[in-house]
């Protein structure tokens, strides 16, 4: 039987399981590790110039191709707790990332060693399996079931700590034998489908929402070919963004109180029936639930049994992977249509589209400074199908969601259950990595563009390039809409006036140093014909330089962007309404008045 340290067992896992990347800082108590690491090979590093920035690289690579698995990698006692947030980030979203982190030898864990913390108890909440391997000899098998557990029922992250006396012992192990374990997905049965399918017959005005679990099963052709079947419009959630193109004639719109479209809320105030797969009915998706239910049955498909319910009592509900339920839901709809016994929604269908031709939100200002639904217009002319992006929250995200347009799954790319701020950069480093061929576009505003702005570095140094739209009001944004509730405007303010950069006025940092500083190229705009422009120009400078390029577009300090307080029939608009084409000249479908 073979011999090695339980640290090069592990590796040699990792490569049998798939991984060919990992983001990651190194130190003393994970060097073993490390050592393993560059003796293998096989394993592409890429060094992070902060731990919790690593976690968000792994997410951004897991989440731009089915099956991929993002591993982050750290030493012991900060490096682990700096990679919560990317726990909580991956759980909150069905992510499967694999968190390595060394630790103190055994015999000092709990005796006060430097940097030797319990973070397997700490990771434990966000994690589906957090654990300390005390015995080497139990390395493969925890390793082995980690890729069981991240891949098996609704899709999450693990953590592995490792102490390095563990790391370094010998144990008896043989890669060449190495199976990963089975995967285990619920399955819908034909008799469950068929009753579902039975109370979307019945039915008058029925939607289907797509969640981000159609898009995690890989599942989106299916679900274009059910609704297409079936004639049935249907709600991205927006995880789920992407699962059916925005140009469909079957695509109703996205729904919520903030990442949502006019015409989404209203095609859905218009339904009898829901039919959601993958989804998790998240509040900033249903608002008030008097208001989302009222009027209207449901059927909710989930991987995760207890999901369903747990928001509210579907009138049915199915446990499976939302893959093996459309490949069941398509093969029914397909017999039912052979006998004619499914009905004509075309009228329905028809009557969603006409709403989105109608209902439209104006992005055609000419204001300087400059609005930023003016950024969204030229960034969809400047952006096409092929484009991955990448954001997490604010009123950037909110906004770029509800004038966007995605074609593809797996092309909006955005943090949505946890959404903290400084995921943007190193999130967008993570997909380039994953897709080195395909145009990858971040979006952040000012704030979370500062968060982890040192990530730069790392796309500098290992040549990954990308476009950021930066959209500065030296504002955070979001919170200062949200603080007209209390009538305050309260610690908010990101301005001040720059001694180096007086040109600036008081929008403060000055990003296009700081880009430029961390060896990236940066491009300030401060008028909207510049934009488009700007945007071409960010193209080629990423492909000659092969680094991110920055462009920073200045806006007005004030801006409400479209929300709800907390029902989906009462969006504040704000803005002017696009009342002519020219108005919302990018939209999907022209105006129509």
């Amino acid at each position: 039987m073979p011999r090695m340290t339980a640290a090069r067992a592990a590796v040699e896992i990792l490569k049998r399981e798939g991984v060919t990347n990992a983001f990651g800082v190194p130190g003393a108590a994970i060097n073993p590790f490390y050592a393993a690491l560059k003796a293998s090979g096989g394993i592409n590093h890429t060094l992070a110039r902060h731990v919790e920035g690593a976690s968000h690289m792994a997410e951004g690579y897991t989440r731009t191709h089915p099956g991929n698995i993002g591993v982050c990698i750290g030493t012991s006692g900060p490096a682990g707790t700096d990679m919560i947030t990317g726990l909580y980030s991956a759980i909150g979203d069905s992510i499967p990332i694999l968190c390595i982190t060394g630790q103190a030898p055994v015999a000092r864990i709990h005796k006060e060693d430097f940097q030797a913390v319990d973070i397997a108890s700490i990771a434990k909440p966000v994690t589906k399996a957090a654990t300390t391997v005390l015995e080497a000899a139990q390395v493969p098998g925890v390793f082995q079931q980690a890729f069981h557990l991240m891949r098996s029922g609704r899709p999450g992250p693990v953590l592995i700590d490792l102490p390095i006396d563990v790391q370094l012992t010998e144990i008896e192990f043989d890669p060449e034998t190495y199976e990963p374990l089975p995967v285990y997905r619920p399955v819908a049965t034909r008799a469950q489908v068929e009753k579902a399918i039975g109370l979307l017959n019945e039915s008058e005005r029925p939607l289907i929402v797509a969640g981000g679990g159609v898009i995690n099963a890989d599942a989106t052709d299916l679900l274009v070919e059910f609704a297409e079947l079936t004639g049935t419009p249907v709600v991205p959630t927006l995880m789920g963004w992407g699962a059916i193109a925005d140009d469909h004639e079957l695509n109703a719109g996205m729904v919520g109180l903030q990442t949502s479209h006019r015409y989404g809320n209203a095609n859905f105030l218009e339904s009898d029936f829901v039919l959601g797969i993958g989804n998790r009915w998240a509040n900033r998706h249903t608002g008030s639930l008097d208001v989302y239910t009222k009027g209207r049955k449901f059927v909710h498909v989930d991987i995760e049994p207890t999901q369903i319910g747990k928001i509210f009592a579907p009138d049915y509900g199915i446990a499976s992977d939302a893959r093996a339920a459309l490949e069941l839901f398509v093969q029914v709809a397909k017999e039912l249509k052979a006998e004619g016994r499914l009905p004509d929604r075309s009228a329905w269908a028809a009557s969603t589209q006409e709403r989105r031709a109608t209902l439209q939100r104006r992005t055609h200002f000419d204001n300087v400074p400059m609005k930023p639904q003016r950024v969204y217009e030229e960034m969809n002319k400047a952006f096409g199908p092929e484009t991955r992006y990448v954001t997490t929250i604010g009123l950037s995200q909110i906004a770029g969601a509800q004038m966007l347009h995605v074609y593809k799954p797996r092309h909006w790319i955005n943090c949505g259950q946890a959404g903290p701020l400084g995921w943007t950069i190193p999130a967008a480093l993570g997909v380039a990595t994953a897709d080195p061929e395909t145009p990858v576009v971040a979006l952040s505003g000012d704030y979370d563009f500062q968060f982890m702005i040192e990530e730069l570095a790392v796309g500098a140094q290992h040549r990954i390039p990308y476009v950021h739209v930066l959209v500065n009001n030296a504002y955070l944004g979001l919170i200062r809409q949200a603080q007209r509730n209390f009538d305050i405007d309260f610690q908010v303010k990101l301005e001040f006036e720059n001694i180096n950069s007086p040109e600036l006025g008081v929008y403060g940092v000055d990003h296009v140093k700081v880009a430029e500083g961390l060896g990236c190229k940066a491009i300030r705009v401060t008028e909207p014909d510049q934009l488009l422009p700007a945007l071409e120009e960010a193209k080629k400078l990423a492909a000659e330089y092969r680094v991110p390029v920055i462009v920073e577009a200045i806006l007005e300090r004030v801006t409400n962007i479209a929300m709800a307080a907390a029902d989906i029939d009462k969006v504040n608009e704000f803005e002017e309404l696009a009342t002519e084409p020219g108005h919302a000249p990018t939209a999907i479908r022209p105006l129509t008045v």
